[in-house]
């Protein structure tokens, strides 16, 4: 019997800059039912970062992050970014539509010339499950153009899993398209099946 497909969604390499990066709005809906439908993918994962805020967690609890109590410690805190909270929401409502969500806390840096930077780079864990899972599948769609998975992505095409990459085309290494070859798709080329329609 054949084992299923499962998709792999890099976040912060796919959508990073959102709506002012790619110039249209996704329908995060319209996309799960799309690729699940084309490519016939039984689990889909989405990696990307959520800030705490103080909030109590730590990897090592051995559990997700809840992201209910989340919200309701966020809405404890005053004054609060509000951004944070619609990140949340945003990351609920992908759990309704069946994204399977791997979050992991944001890291913020206080730089010398006084500019903040946030960083929640989920390569390692994205990397770590196509290993974990790698009895579980037979083929996978990476939604990712990062050259930090060809390595572990040529591991898989020569054990015989069929992978497809479906990343942004100005956003995706060499090395990537190179290992892809005739199985890399646009992303970009999505927008009018999967754009958003208020």
């Amino acid at each position: 019997m054949k084992k299923p497909a499962y998709a792999f969604i890099d976040a912060s390499n796919l959508f990073y800059g959102g709506e002012k990066s790619l110039g249209w709005k996704i329908d995060y809906k319209k996309l799960i039912k799309y690729i699940k439908r084309k490519y016939l993918l039984k689990k889909v994962f989405y990696y990307g970062g959520v800030e705490l805020n103080g909030f109590p967690y730590s990897i090592l609890d051995k559990q997700l992050i809840n992201l209910n109590k989340l919200i309701s410690y966020l809405n404890g805190k005053k004054p609060i970014d509000k951004k944070p909270i619609q990140r949340i929401k945003f990351y609920l409502k992908l759990a309704e539509f069946g994204y399977l969500l791997k979050l992991k806390p944001v890291k913020i840096f206080h730089e010398p010339d006084g500019r903040i930077s946030k960083k929640a780079n989920c390569d390692v864990d994205m990397t770590f499950d196509l290993m974990r899972y790698i009895n579980e599948y037979s083929e996978v769609l990476i939604l990712s153009g990062d050259g930090d998975f060809a390595i572990v992505l040529k591991y898989l095409m020569n054990i015989g899993k069929k992978v497809t990459i479906l990343a942004r085309g100005e956003r995706t290494a060499r090395d990537i398209r190179q290992l892809a070859g005739k199985n890399f798709r646009d992303f970009n080329y999505l927008r009018e099946l999967i754009k958003f329609k208020p």
